[in-house]
């Protein structure tokens, strides 16, 4: 059993899923037609014999109203011809009784058992006369048994004609079934077929721009294959959005790292011949290349910064802004000591926690006050508040610059975008991304508009709960 087992599975590993889905559909059906063809064969077998023993129980229970009282013989005898009568014989329990001319339906033990009353009446198939009787043996009365017969080869062609013709439509079910399996199964797996060449096409020319072709209908009525497929092409998009990502933000990196290249080795290769530099332009170059290799730097750690945004969710804890803010704040002063920086924190919002990573929180609102100082005259402050609201938290960082234009709103968080007045000042145009990327992360949105009387307003604003468990690290 176990080697049929195996060879089962090695089978079933071997052939595709349309075949095995065909061939188990084909079975199903195939099993039912013939278990309903075997039990019509029962059930058609079953009414003609029992139609039969009715006949002999009616001729039985005629030949007992007709001849009471008459001791052993052959009533009557005629059963060989199809259209005669039943064949009738009274039979004693002590053999000794017999009359002189002989039985014509064999006599055995059990008829005599019924006539002493020791065996209750039975219907049994016997031959005679060269064709098939069908027999009843019952009681007659005192001491005798009566046995009734009647040819039985009629039953026996009925059920024979009807076993070949139920074996013929047994045959025509299982074809049948195993066309409607194979039907069925290329049908069922269409969408699963133009999945999988979708995968291959995709697979071996890298292009996830091709989609699935779905059928017609209203989302809610579709099976659980079109929903697959469905879901398929959702997580294609979402690849065509990423791997396009990916490719503007290498052009973009190529693109932004070419000017500080192009200075760092024209700078390296006029300090290479230093012998020929007066020592102040050898000063220039230093103080060039030097400036170069630390724009270069933020840049590079500026992109690891934005590739973390796939690494798994690192360890929560819960952070309290306030202190995040006054630390990025106490540190913005050190950076920019021309620029004050004012904190405010309202009340509610001292101790007020969220789920997070503080040290990712804290990237977040220095690249905020880092631009807000950027943009800020010399003077000038750069205002940082914090709110507490019933549905949740607010912390804004807002300067007293020349402000966002209305037609850059919508681009102040892409990558690598500056503004027409940014470009002028240094930065690698990646702090603003990378905010709302760590925003995101912890379930915070960040938001970028004119503020009142002047500057730009940067909005963080905190749901009532933290992040959910499968965003992106923050």
């Amino acid at each position: 059993m176990s080697g049929v087992r195996r060879l089962g599975a090695r089978w079933r590993r071997r052939r595709p899923l349309r075949t095995r889905l065909a061939v188990a559909a084909s079975a199903a059906v195939a099993l039912v037609a013939v278990g309903v063809c075997a039990a019509a064969f029962f059930v058609i077998r079953y009414e003609l014999l029992h139609q039969l023993d009715l006949s002999l129980t009616q001729s039985a229970t005629r030949v007992i109203q007709e001849n009471r009282g008459e001791g052993p013989q052959t009533v009557a005898g005629e059963c060989r011809y199809l259209s005669a009568p039943a064949c009738a014989q009274i039979v004693p329990a002590d053999p000794a009784a017999d009359p002189d001319a002989a039985y014509l339906l064999p006599v055995a033990t059990p008829v005599r058992e019924v006539a002493a009353g020791q065996r209750a009446p039975y219907y049994s198939n016997v031959s005679r006369f060269g064709q098939p009787l069908r027999m009843l043996t019952t009681p007659f009365g005192d001491g005798r048994a009566l046995q009734v017969a009647l040819r039985a080869d009629p039953v026996e062609k009925g059920v024979r004609q009807a076993a070949v013709l139920l074996a013929a439509v047994g045959g025509a079910g299982v074809l049948l079934a195993g066309l409607l399996g194979y039907a069925v199964s290329r049908a069922g797996l269409a969408p699963v077929a133009r999945l999988t060449s979708t995968a291959e096409r995709i697979a071996a020319t890298r292009d996830p721009r091709h989609r699935i072709e779905l059928p017609p209908g209203p989302p809610g009525r579709q099976d659980e294959v079109t929903r697959l497929a469905a879901s398929f092409n959702t997580m294609l998009g979402e690849l065509e959005q990423s791997v396009s990502s990916q490719r503007r933000l290498v052009a973009d990196a190529s693109h932004e790292l070419r000017t500080p290249l192009t200075a760092l080795r024209t700078n390296a290769e006029l300090l290479a011949r230093g012998d020929r530099l007066t020592p102040a332009q050898r000063e220039r170059a230093s103080g060039a290349l030097g400036r170069g290799i630390r724009e270069v730097t933020g840049l590079v750690n500026d992109l690891i910064e934005l590739a973390r945004d796939e690494e798994p969710l690192p360890l929560l804890e819960e952070v309290r802004l306030a202190d995040v803010a006054e630390h990025t704040v106490a540190v913005a002063r050190t950076h920019w000591p021309q620029t004050p920086f004012l904190l405010e924190v309202w009340a509610g919002a001292a101790e007020a926690v969220r789920p997070g990573v503080p040290a990712r929180l804290a990237r977040l609102l220095t690249n905020l006050l880092d631009n807000a100082a950027k943009f800020s005259p010399p003077g000038t402050p750069v205002e940082v508040g914090l709110t507490a609201h019933d549905d949740g938290l607010e912390l804004t960082v807002r300067d007293h610059g020349p402000g966002i234009p209305a037609e850059d709103v919508p681009y102040v968080f892409d990558r690598f975008y500056r503004a027409e007045a940014a470009r002028a000042l240094p930065g690698s145009g990646l702090g603003l991304a990378m905010a709302r990327q760590i925003a995101r992360a912890h379930g915070a949105e960040l938001t970028a508009g004119a503020a009142p009387g002047g500057g730009a307003l940067f909005t963080l604003t905190f749901g009532a709960q933290g992040p959910p468990g499968g965003s992106h690290a923050p």
